[in-house]
């Protein structure tokens, strides 16, 4: 994330018949790198998060050359069910897009089933301060519900 970049912002849209959401312009150029590339990612059920491709490409890749260290060095021998876990994890979390006309999204099948949307349904687009978010709007109330009570506290605390 680029130390200027703080996305905020509740935006409902509608999900149309091929699965594409027009995002705000100010969401999608923060979201979109360089070479034009958005990584979609599967954060909780009902939420799919949207990043800088090449800013997501380079945090997994960090965490993934850990993990092979750890692999190479023996120390995951124990962990073999924990390792192929996070494999299907990692071949199934996240796919690089292209915004159309800097500010569409099409949403992939495999995604579509884990946000929980249908055709022509409302999404909620959210900016999450580091990336921007799609909420299915049941998810999205319930965890406004569950986090809200907290905000204070919270803010208190990064802020402090």
């Amino acid at each position: 994330m680029s130390s200027e970049t703080f996305i905020t912002g509740e935006t409902k849209r509608t999900v149309d018949d091929r699965f594409r959401i027009s995002l705000p312009a100010e969401m999608a150029q923060a979201i979109t790198d360089d070479s034009g590339e958005t990584m979609l990612t599967k954060e909780r059920a009902g939420c799919l998060s949207l990043w800088k491709a090449a800013d997501w490409q380079n945090r997994q890749q960090q965490g993934v050359d850990l993990i092979k260290q750890k692999i190479q060095s023996h120390r995951l021998e124990n962990r073999w069910d924990e390792v192929q876990r996070l494999g299907r994890l990692l071949s199934t979390r996240n796919r690089t897009i292209q915004l159309a006309n800097r500010s569409r999204c099409t949403i992939p099948e495999g995604f579509r089933e884990f946000l929980g949307v249908q055709p022509n349904q409302d999404v909620m687009i959210v900016g999450a301060v580091i990336c921007v978010e799609i909420w299915n709007l049941e998810a999205w109330q319930n965890l406004l519900e569950q986090d809200m009570p907290e905000f204070g506290t919270l803010f208190k605390d990064l802020s402090g």
